[in-house]
């Protein structure tokens, strides 16, 4: 559909939060929905680019890979959103759920807009959130992880209709099977018709003359189901991935809510993140450091040997090129840098300081500080640069 900046689409800027972005949709959603403007082409563009924008802006990783590299990072040039091709009016209507606090502000006053199955309105189960915690390695390389969720489920007796049996349902007498009932007022600018969801049927077009005993006629149950999550490696603490469907269950065959899986890390032993880096805190002997040694150091992976060259100083970086982590959905990886700290001991026998003494006056063992040495929160910075 649109090359166009999302954040200029939705009026927001980089850094709004997810509340002002969820406002300013709701916003050009109201100003430009088909109901409030019948046959206008234009308004229905507008309407369909400011769906596309949110649908990547409210999603924690969309968003995230959109910052990073732009429409590439989400479906392509012309975005991977709702003018891509692949959603349609009702895609868009059966999110107004979740921006509009649970209902179709359109529903009642234009006639239209909740999600539709032959004309009848059809609902949508509630959005489950779960956390799932990752070690180091499981982000590296990807986890297939398998979680009991306790949420609503089809019910089994019914098969979600919430009838008895098939003879227990007949068309809604009420809305004749529409799903809504329409009323012509009279007003100062003539008559005017509104349409509403059907009381009687609640919108589904049906009437159920005797209930299914084990679920009261509400089509779902309380129970628990295995999901088998496949997490891409790359991921980040608060990071939020979506799986459609596999929320909870909607009353009366209706589609099931989305699960949402929260990503949390957990603490590595000895690496810390930075990004797609790693860290590694390397403590050496005063000996080794001055007369060189090769020492292996944990990564991601598994050991490394590196060498430690002669006279190697504290607070030194080596980098282990390609040891860090993925970026999501790319080949790039990060590297592991390991900081080099000179460790003094505390206790020396009689003859270590002996020794030691006599290299006091040595001038090898003066320190001569260089007119260029920097702190190693300056030598990080210009790594990272």
């Amino acid at each position: 559909m649109s090359k166009r900046d999302y954040y200029d689409i939705l009026g927001v800027s980089k850094g709004s939060s997810a509340d002002e972005i969820k406002k300013a949709y709701r916003k050009m959603a109201i100003k430009y929905h088909p109901d409030k403007n019948p046959g206008d082409k234009a308004s229905e563009d507008k309407f369909k680019e400011a769906a596309e924008a949110y649908e990547i802006l409210s999603n924690a990783e969309k968003k995230q890979r959109y910052d990073q590299y732009g429409h590439a990072g989400v479906g392509g040039a012309g975005g991977g959103g709702y003018g891509g091709g692949g959603m349609n009016m009702d895609d868009i209507f059966s999110n107004f759920g979740d921006v509009f606090g649970g209902h179709n502000p359109f529903e009642s006053f234009f006639g239209g807009g909740g999600q539709q199955r032959g004309g009848r309105r059809v609902t949508k189960g509630t959005n489950l959130r779960i956390k799932v915690k990752l070690t180091l390695e499981e982000i590296a390389h990807g986890a297939e992880k398998k979680i009991k969720v306790n949420k609503l489920i089809a019910c089994k007796t019914c098969d979600g209709s919430g009838a008895k049996d098939k003879s227990s349902v007949s068309t809604c007498s009420t809305c004749g099977g529409s799903g809504q009932v329409r009323r012509v007022t009279n007003t100062i600018l003539g008559q005017m018709q509104t349409a509403s969801t059907c009381p009687t049927c609640n919108g589904n077009g049906e009437q159920i003359t005797s209930k299914c005993t084990s679920c009261h006629g509400e089509g779902v149950v309380r129970g628990e189901e295995t999901i088998t999550i496949n997490i891409p490696a790359g991921v980040s603490e608060g990071m939020q991935l979506s799986m459609s469907g596999k929320g909870n269950a909607a009353q009366n065959g209706g589609i099931p809510g989305d699960l949402i899986i929260l990503i949390e890390e957990s603490a590595h032993e000895t690496l810390k993140r930075e990004g797609n880096n790693v860290v590694y805190d390397l403590h050496l002997s005063f000996v080794d450091a001055a007369l060189g040694t090769s020492i292996e150091v944990p990564t991601i992976d598994g050991k490394a040997k590196i060498k430690i060259e002669p006279g190697t100083q504290s607070g030194k970086l080596l980098r282990l090129k390609g040891k860090g982590l993925p970026e999501v959905n790319s080949y790039h990886r990060g590297d592991e840098i390991i900081h080099i700290n000179i460790w003094t001991p505390k206790a020396l026998s009689s003859d270590e300081r002996d020794v030691l003494e006599n290299l006091r006056d040595s001038a090898n063992f003066k320190p001569q500080p260089g007119k260029n040495d920097k702190s190693f929160f300056e030598r990080m910075k210009e790594y990272f640069e």
